[in-house]
């Protein structure tokens, strides 16, 4: 016999993912229709590759194979309603041979809502014949239950982070936001700059950023800051600027200034920096300055 999983509490989940319930997720009898809890669950699972620094296809892409729901399991114990804010948490379990097992739930405030399993068969992407889980992603998953780090940020110069950091750039700067190529790169890059780059536990580069001293290097003028999208909105952004501002304090600078791009003033702000002047556009995206005292 089997022994029964036992029942997560909040507290065993590193992150819970937010969300509200919308109208089109409610049924005739006004509660969110049973088989939405598994969308939800989906949607937390996503999170959860985030926050293991994951980015799920270049993954599965580097370890040759794919992860397929073989069963899922919901235990329901009362009802999310129109408008209610939910948690959703994800943890692994177990990993054996071939698959793994994650456990979830959904909290409205401290009121258990629905308890899930979720098992997973790793296999091949065409064939769907199952393989061992490779041993990199059982450690990756593993040590994030322990609370073990699943980045590390690098400081350097081009010839040590140059290739993986342009890689970002082109990808977020020329291919996504369409800057012009000749505007990306710049002497600076060779000579004057210092990079960091963040890359998770399997190796792959996620984010980068540099700072130039400026004023005597009184200044350090943070720039370059790109992010891959399926990483957007968990903590590798953060990281990499951190990392840079560390480095310029360490190097003697005073102070820290960027040019934010519109969409990002929010998550400068919450970094503790402040809008200096009017809004500007350059290379055709409306930009705030920001500095921040080192």
């Amino acid at each position: 016999m089997s022994t029964p999983t036992p029942r997560l509490e909040r507290h065993h989940f590193r992150q819970l993912h937010r969300l509200r319930v919308r109208w089109a997720e409610v049924d005739l009898q006004q509660i969110v229709f049973n088989g939405h809890y598994l969308m939800y669950f989906d949607t937390a699972v996503a999170e959860h590759w985030r926050a293991l620094a994951l980015p799920y296809g270049a993954t599965m892409a580097a370890l040759g194979g794919d992860l397929f729901v073989r069963k899922a399991e919901l235990e329901y114990h009362a009802s999310a309603r129109y408008d209610d804010q939910l948690e959703i948490g994800v943890r692994c379990l177990r990993i054996g041979r071939t698959s793994m097992v994650l456990g979830c739930a959904v909290f409205r405030g401290v009121q258990r809502l629905v308890d899930g399993e979720l098992v997973y068969v790793h296999a091949d992407a065409k064939t769907h014949q199952p393989l061992p889980v490779p041993e990199a992603l059982r450690a990756v998953f593993l040590g994030y239950e322990a609370g073990e780090p699943m980045l590390q940020v690098a400081i350097g110069d081009w010839a040590t982070l140059g290739a993986d950091a342009h890689a970002i750039r082109r990808e977020v700067f020329v291919d996504e936001q369409k800057v012009p190529a000749d505007l990306e790169h710049d002497a600076a890059d060779l000579h004057i700059v210092t990079h960091a780059l963040a890359r998770n536990r399997l190796g792959l580069a996620l984010a980068t950023g540099r700072w130039v001293p400026q004023d005597d290097g009184r200044v350090a003028r943070i720039g370059r800051m790109a992010v891959r999208a399926s990483m957007r909105g968990s903590a590798v952004g953060r990281q990499v600027l951190d990392a840079l501002l560390a480095s310029a304090r360490a190097a003697g600078c005073r102070e820290a200034l960027l040019h934010a791009q519109a969409s990002a003033i929010g998550f400068y702000l919450r970094a503790g920096f402040q809008p200096q002047g009017e809004r500007f556009v350059e290379a055709g995206i409306e930009h705030l300055e920001m500095v921040k005292a080192l």
